[in-house]
């Protein structure tokens, strides 16, 4: 039991959770790439982001795991776009600040997810056991290799889009 519900229950609201944040995630990085501030989309990324890495630390645990430093470090990176974007209304440097932050926030939650994949689904479990073999490797570096070249094309297409304004 966590917090009076069962571990199961619990956990599929975190999943819930986590799945929630990647797919609003990328509607806000599809706003950013033609940009358009997507109020309730981004509302909903933020929401849900941080309630996935909020609720990482309510699972039993005797040490610091890498997730849980991953949650902070999220809510760390979440903190700082929400600081860009409503408290400093997106002014200067603070729009390419909140472009960056957005999308590590959610590289992050995909990252999870692949571990998480790589962890649970037996194929991929077979794949790399371990999570030091090739094929999950290869997959992280993808996924990185394809958040840095869409982030440097949002930081782009929102700047021009804020000076076409």
């Amino acid at each position: 039991m966590i917090f009076g519900i069962s571990t199961a229950t619990y956990t599929f609201v975190h999943v819930v959770l986590s799945l929630v944040g990647i797919g609003s995630g990328f509607a806000v990085l599809f706003g950013l790439l033609v940009g358009k501030r997507l109020e309730g989309w981004t509302a909903l990324f933020f929401t849900t982001t941080a309630a996935t890495s909020l609720s990482g630390f309510g699972f039993p645990f005797q040490k610091l795991t890498p997730g849980q430093i991953i949650g902070v470090i999220s809510l760390a990176v979440l903190m700082v776009a929400i600081l860009a974007r409503y408290s400093l209304h997106l002014t200067g440097a603070w729009r390419r600040t909140y472009v960056i932050a957005v999308l590590v926030a959610l590289y992050l939650n995909v990252f999870v997810a692949i571990v998480q994949a790589f962890e649970k689904i037996p194929a991929l479990k077979a794949l790399a056991p371990t999570q030091s073999e090739p094929p999950f490797l290869v997959a992280q570096l993808l996924v990185l290799a394809a958040f840095i070249a869409v982030g440097v094309l949002a930081t782009k297409r929102f700047q021009t889009q804020q000076a076409a304004a």
